[in-house]
């Protein structure tokens, strides 16, 4: 029985966060090194690690959280593996080095507590979506993990004239350097998003990076806050 799983086994640990395949995150957890994780994403750990769901640290920064109660994250911390998934969502590991990166909230997965965050609204898309758009802002030296609906593209807007075009519900993160603005289009609308009504785009330009995954969330990210 064991020999046909053992390509299933864990992989020796070389690296605070690292894939353990295409759909789960292996953290390894030390004392003074906490971690904050969506709530609910734990599979599996070994060791000893206590979870404490929306601390009030994370309640303090996330006020203004889209969903208006808080941030969906839990304060995770000990010695030990931890294994964390978001439905088979393909998992995306960063390690930030002094610079930052702009996140949909419904991917993020996990990233070190001792990073610098906060929950931002994403200027340039107010008039096309009353209050505008939200997002998590993380900056330092440390690691981050994100979720995609399928394999994510990279595209490097490279810092040329040429903007960047993105579907708001296929965007998963971008560099916060970037320049962004809204774009409303009629003759768009069967190919951008899901074909009804307008077509929303969200327009990047700049030096970075834009992270787009194949499949569209199903949260209507511009809707109206209020």
């Amino acid at each position: 029985m064991n020999q046909p799983l053992a390509g299933y086994a864990p992989a020796p640990v070389t690296a605070r966060m690292e894939n353990h395949g295409n759909h789960m995150l292996k953290v390894a957890m030390q004392t003074g090194n906490d971690l904050l994780a969506r709530v609910g994403s734990m599979v599996a750990y070994e060791g000893f690690i206590q979870y404490e769901p929306n601390p009030p640290a994370v309640r303090q920064i996330a006020r203004d959280w889209i969903t208006g109660e808080g941030a969906p994250l839990m304060k995770c911390s000990g010695d030990g593996l931890l294994y964390l998934a978001d439905y088979g969502a393909d998992v995306v590991v960063i390690n930030l080095n002094g610079d930052g990166i702009s996140v949909n909230a419904t991917n993020l997965l996990a990233f070190d507590a001792h990073l610098s965050w906060g929950v931002e609204r994403v200027k340039g898309l107010a008039k096309f979506a009353g209050q505008g758009l939200w997002n998590t802002k993380i900056s330092g030296q440390g690691w981050v993990a994100l979720t995609s609906r399928g394999k994510p593209i990279v595209v490097d807007c490279g810092g040329g004239e040429d903007e960047t075009y993105v579907d708001p519900d296929a965007l998963v993160a971008w560099s916060p350097n970037l320049k962004v603005k809204g774009k409303r289009s009629f003759k768009a609308q069967s190919l951008i998003g899901r074909g009804s009504g307008e077509a929303y785009q969200m327009a990047f330009s700049g030096q970075g990076i834009v992270v787009v995954q194949p499949s569209e969330d199903s949260t209507d990210r511009l809707r109206v806050r209020g």
